[in-house]
């Protein structure tokens, strides 16, 4: 990191907004791909260099003193300025190659997703795929993603959406662990069973939901992911909501009741707008998007309808 006293350069910028957005140095670490001692000593050199104190540090946290906050607000300014034209040139791009970062719940890339990218990859060979299996809704006005499969409608106006299904959830269980219980038949009878949660850290609409609606002493068990969650139900360790696509293809475990209309999501291709007429972002969305509408009746849970009947 070089400069003079009266010259900044970019990646000073960087490395205090990454400090003052993640409050330590592990996490500014972590965003900008080095170790927290190289961040450490760079913060120093900034501050010996510019003769000013950047940051308080309060034990392991970093809160930005007066001169540091005028720092990271000019460093989002800068950051706006460089990622606006990072798009705009990018969405001029015509070829039909080179790199697409994907964002997807662990889920849909587990359950669908793999399928489709592969018949896209059939049909577009030099475009290199990038699939990010994350719960969190990576950013994409910060592009870190240019493309997310998510079940949120997309509300910044920045962004460009595609709706593809709205996406059911209920509760099942395994037939091992159904042998000896009687099935509930509500929501109030499933304090009376075994049901898998998640982790207290979790902030998905469904950990709230079980939060919200199961007594904690049902709780017997608890994973931060969803496919953990899923063979946990398997094993027979009790009963789990999951989303209907994830469950309906399961051959040893079943629906113990009727998808919650209040847990029900839509499902989302979206991109943004100054990406949307990238030659390789159109494509993915006209064969992906068009793949994954293909399969919207097991998105929708109406495969698990079939079942039901079949009975």
């Amino acid at each position: 990191m070089r400069g003079s006293k009266g010259v900044t350069d970019w990646n000073e910028f960087r490395i205090v907004l990454a400090i003052g957005r993640a409050g330590s140095l592990v996490g500014a670490a972590r965003d900008l791909g080095h170790d927290h001692s190289t961040v450490f000593r760079w913060l120093n050199a900034l501050e010996k260099r510019r003769g000013v104190q950047l940051f308080d540090r309060a034990s392991s946290q970093y809160v930005p003193t007066e001169a540091g906050l005028q720092m990271v607000t000019a460093a989002e300014r800068l950051e706006a300025e460089i990622l606006a034209l990072d798009r705009s040139i990018t969405g001029q791009d015509t070829r039909l190659s080179g790199k697409l970062k994907i964002t997807s719940s662990e889920t849909l890339a587990y359950r669908i997703l793999n399928e489709v990218l592969a018949g896209f990859r059939r049909e577009h060979d030099g475009i290199e795929l990038e699939l990010l299996v994350d719960n969190r809704q990576l950013d994409l006005l910060r592009r870190e993603a240019d493309i997310a499969i998510r079940a949120t409608r997309p509300h910044e106006g920045e962004l460009f959406g595609r709706k593809i299904a709205a996406t059911p959830w209920t509760f099942y269980g395994s037939s091992l662990y159904l042998a000896d219980r009687e099935r509930p038949t509500d929501i109030d009878s499933l304090s009376d069973h075994v049901v898998i949660g998640w982790d207290s850290g979790a902030v998905a609409a469904a950990s709230k939901w079980l939060t919200e609606n199961i007594p904690s002493r049902a709780f017997a068990y608890r994973s931060s992911s969803l496919i953990n969650q899923l063979m946990a139900v398997k094993a027979g360790l009790g009963l789990a909501l999951l989303p209907c696509y994830l469950g309906d293809l399961e051959p040893d475990i079943e629906r113990v009741q009727e998808p919650l209309p209040e847990l029900t999501r839509e499902l989302w291709l979206i991109t943004h707008r100054d990406l949307r007429n990238t030659a390789r972002v159109r494509a993915f969305f006209d064969h992906v998007g068009g793949g994954l509408l293909a399969r919207r009746a097991l998105l929708e849970g109406e495969h698990g309808k079939t079942l039901a009947a079949t009975d």
